[in-house]
């Protein structure tokens, strides 16, 4: 879909998106169409019980008097609450009334919204945002699907005052919905098309923005003695990768140490050995979420040129049973010299993540370092697909994750870490085992993960396996794959660590 600006204006043709605020307040627009159409607005209003409230629609039908096809009526709420996810919020919701209408061009007329803190071209742009988010789709598998089930609005022309101002706002926000529905494809490719070595060439994609792109293979993470990522790997005919991805983009900045990113790629997680139930596996092709964040964010912040130097690290394996799998009972060594004993292979992602982020200090020393990672069950029981579990080491960046996750709707919500539940990942034969037993379970995970954690570092881990997929749609969400991180982690570093 392609979005544009203009003045404001009412369409010849196509459907025409106005807004209405609660108590059933016309908006600019609103009001001329209303006299435009010899008040069959207001008629319609009354009629239908419409009143502007948050989530509620209503559609006139080629209204008399003017070019518009139909007229799509949504409600703002209240404007003192009517912020910048609000403006999203209405702009994806404008997008699914209007896809399939069997036009191939739309309009959104965008007004001041006086109570609002927002300016109209701040408006208009977060409304252009919500919508392009809003119309991701994954079809490319879709062979048989008729032309009246996919959205037909090819261009969607969001007309407000100071359009080029919303213009120049919108293309900040497109260069971040680019890293999201990156993401999102990773994350919604089958397990026979996305494995460790077609993942490191999607992320090898990000050169053509500036990003300096490295692949590790199998021999060279040997010499490395990554022993835990290795382990989970040996048991698959697709071999691991370990990729490193670098942005410059603070040659000048007096501190050059880099924010860190760490995502866990496991492309198919069968569980290894320790197999998992046969019903849902098919999901498990998205517990590489992790390094789709890391990845999509990198390509979010090379596309906008952020003022940052940040490091994106991907730990690729897929975890399978075979004849030369990995066993319950086994002990590796990892990169960092400390000895694990591996009780459940199905605890894989930790192991991963332990070398990959071993040799993200060893390598780069980062003044701060964020994993994320599909990686319990025991974090959907806890939080369910709402909020993503934080642990950290650090209260600042656990405050700053968490604000940043707010202002983009997307929640976290920060868990505890403590030697109680230290002791519980203590093994009789080595260093440490990689689970601590049923109760606790993304907590004892954690535990494992900041083992692996240098002295002086500040850390958070971000558990997300309760929010890379979903099964619902809201506005700006379609179901499927969410990309979930992205636009809480380009967030975060805007706010924090750009010079």
């Amino acid at each position: 879909m392609k979005i544009s600006f203009s003045a404001p204006s009412l369409p010849r043709t196509g459907p025409l998106a106005v807004g209405v605020l609660s108590g059933g307040k016309l908006l600019a627009t609103a009001e001329r169409l209303d006299k435009a159409t010899d008040g069959a607005i207001g008629r319609a209003m009354r009629a239908s019980r419409f009143n502007g409230e948050t989530g509620q629609s209503l559609t006139i039908m080629a209204p008399s008097g003017v070019g518009a096809s139909r007229i799509i009526m949504l409600g703002l709420g209240d404007a003192e609450r009517f912020d910048d996810l609000a403006a999203q919020a209405l702009g994806g919701r404008a997008w699914k009334a209007m896809a399939g209408t069997g036009d191939k061009a739309a309009h959104f007329a965008i007004d001041p919204v006086n109570g609002s803190h927002l300016k109209t071209a701040d408006i208009a742009a977060n409304a252009a945002y919500g919508a392009l988010l809003g119309s991701y789709r994954f079809d490319k598998y879709r062979t048989r699907e008729k032309d009246d089930a996919k959205p037909s609005v090819r261009t969607l022309t969001i007309a407000s005052r100071n359009s080029d101002q919303a213009k120049k706002g919108f293309a900040r926000f497109e260069k971040i919905a680019d890293g999201v529905f990156f993401t999102r494809n990773l994350v919604s490719e089958p397990a026979n098309v996305i494995y460790p070595a077609t993942l490191a060439h999607q992320a090898r994609r990000l050169t053509k923005l500036g990003v300096k792109v490295q692949v590790l293979d199998e021999k060279q993470m040997a010499k490395l003695n990554m022993g835990a990522l290795l382990g989970v790997a040996q048991g698959s005919a697709n071999k691991p990768r370990l990729v490193v991805l670098r942005w410059d983009g603070a040659p000048r900045a007096k501190n050059k140490a880099p924010i860190a990113f760490i995502g866990k790629g496991v492309t198919f997680d069968t569980g290894g050995i320790s197999i998992k139930p046969a019903g849902g596996m098919e999901d498990m092709k998205w517990d590489m979420g992790g390094s789709g964040v890391v990845i999509g964010l990198m390509k979010a912040l090379a596309g906008r040129k952020a003022k940052v130097n940040a490091v994106g690290i991907v730990g690729l394996v897929e975890n399978m049973p075979s004849g030369t799998a990995q066993r319950p009972g086994d002990v590796v060594k990892t990169m960092s010299g400390q000895t694990v004993e591996v009780i459940n292979t199905d605890a894989e992602g930790r192991l991963v993540l332990a070398d990959a982020m071993w040799y993200c200090q060893d390598r780069f020393n980062p003044h701060t370092m964020i994993d994320l990672a599909t990686l319990t069950g025991a974090i959907i029981v806890s939080l369910g697909n709402e909020n993503a579990g934080l642990f950290a080491n650090d209260d600042e960046i656990c405050d700053r994750l968490t604000a940043a996750g707010k202002s983009v709707g997307e929640p976290v919500w920060r868990m505890p870490l403590g030697d109680a539940y230290d002791k519980m990942i203590n093994s009789d034969i080595a260093d440490m085992k990689n689970i601590g037993g049923r109760w606790g379970g993304s907590i004892t995970a954690a535990q494992f993960l900041q083992r692996f954690v240098k002295d002086g570092v500040k850390w958070a881990h971000l558990d997300i396996a309760g929010v890379t997929w979903s099964n619902k749609e809201v506005p700006t969400v379609p179901k499927g794959g969410t990309g979930f991180g992205v636009r809480l982690l380009d967030r975060l570093v805007s706010e924090n660590y750009e010079s």
